[in-house]
């Protein structure tokens, strides 16, 4: 569901920070499913001249388990590449963008989808999109006039008939982040916290900002374990389990040696520098709020790089999690010990 900058290494890594995870069934298509996957926390839209991107150095994928066993059945997977325009100008873009081929649109970010029939990294892939374009953020009315012509161009029918759709999307999670990590404090009834306050409304914290958004809509036939479309909620058939995560490659080898030239003037190498060995996961994301407020710090960046299967060890917290035990203390007579 939601985590935020839940865990001290991908909170400095906010291109690869899994922050929200919604699945159900689609309203306007019964027969399909709607996967949204989103990431970079707490983004402001007006982070120009370098707006925010999906990361080219990072495989985004979601995973669905249709036999209960934490091991996934089907993934798709992700891959982002920026292209310059005019390399010569600051400006993302260079006058007002109304299509997403416009020339005027200096920064254009594609992508490539993929679907792995089996375990993620062995499993059978076929290539369902590529070269597929996300919309520019939405800059302003002089820069973005038609956000949503630009955003609606942006939704992408892939070859086995899923909907997909990439780009900036306002964060929809409502948390009040400025009072919940101040001691719990709960503003409708914070007069009965153990240091009180006069009760006030709830503040939505994220409101006004941005997260990146994957958006994939599939039918059921593609996910159930049978390939059926399952109408009873009772049936096995009708469960699946859904996670979604980011991997970066195991080692990166910088450009330049860093060093300065005896002239004073530094040895930059314009190259991106270099990627290498096998994906790693370095964020995941499926219950809501499990590694910002259950797992404990010393633990919170493994558990972003553990696949499902192994969660058993991290039993003891969903048991009794630490929050359990703090708010007795922190409202006294209010909930029970």
């Amino acid at each position: 569901m939601t985590s935020h900058r839940e865990a001290p290494k991908i909170s400095k890594d906010p291109v690869a920070d899994n922050t929200d995870l919604y699945a159900f069934v689609s309203p306007d298509k019964p027969d399909t499913v709607t996967i949204l996957a989103n990431y970079i926390p707490l983004e402001e839209p007006a982070g120009g001249p370098n707006f925010n991107t999906f990361g080219d150095d990072v495989l985004y994928e979601i995973m669905v388990d249709n036999d209960g066993d934490g091991i996934e059945d089907v993934t798709y997977q992700f891959k982002f590449k920026t292209k310059i325009g005019n390399p010569d100008t600051f400006l993302y873009n260079t006058g007002p963008i109304n299509s997403l081929t416009d020339s005027s649109w200096n920064v254009k970010q594609f992508y490539s989808v993929t679907k792995v029939l089996g375990p993620r990294r062995s499993g059978t892939p076929t290539v369902l999109g590529t070269n597929l374009s996300t919309p520019p953020v939405n800059i302003g009315p002089r820069s973005t006039p038609h956000y949503i012509d630009l955003a609606n161009a942006a939704i992408n029918t892939l070859s086995d008939g899923s909907m997909v759709f990439a780009g900036q999307r306002d964060e929809a999670f409502y948390v009040d982040l400025g009072s919940i990590f101040d001691l719990a404090t709960l503003r409708p009834f914070q007069n009965l916290h153990l240091i009180p306050t006069p009760a006030a409304p709830g503040v939505d914290t994220t409101k006004g900002f941005s997260v990146h958004t994957i958006a994939i809509q599939v039918s059921k036939k593609q996910l159930t374990a049978d390939g059926s479309n399952p109408a009873d909620p009772l049936s096995k058939n009708s469960v699946v389990g859904i996670w979604a995560s980011a991997s970066r490659r195991k080692a990166t080898i910088l450009a330049g040696d860093g060093d300065d030239d005896d002239n004073g003037q530094f040895d930059e190498d314009t190259s991106p520098g270099i990627q290498t060995g096998p994906f790693t996961q370095v964020s995941r994301l499926g219950m809501p709020l499990i590694n910002e407020v259950i797992i404990p710090l010393g633990k919170k960046d493994v558990w972003n790089t553990v696949n499902p299967r192994f969660d058993s060890q991290f039993l003891q917290y969903y048991q009794t999690p630490e929050v359990q035990k703090l708010l007795p203390i922190l409202y006294p007579g209010v909930f029970p010990n």
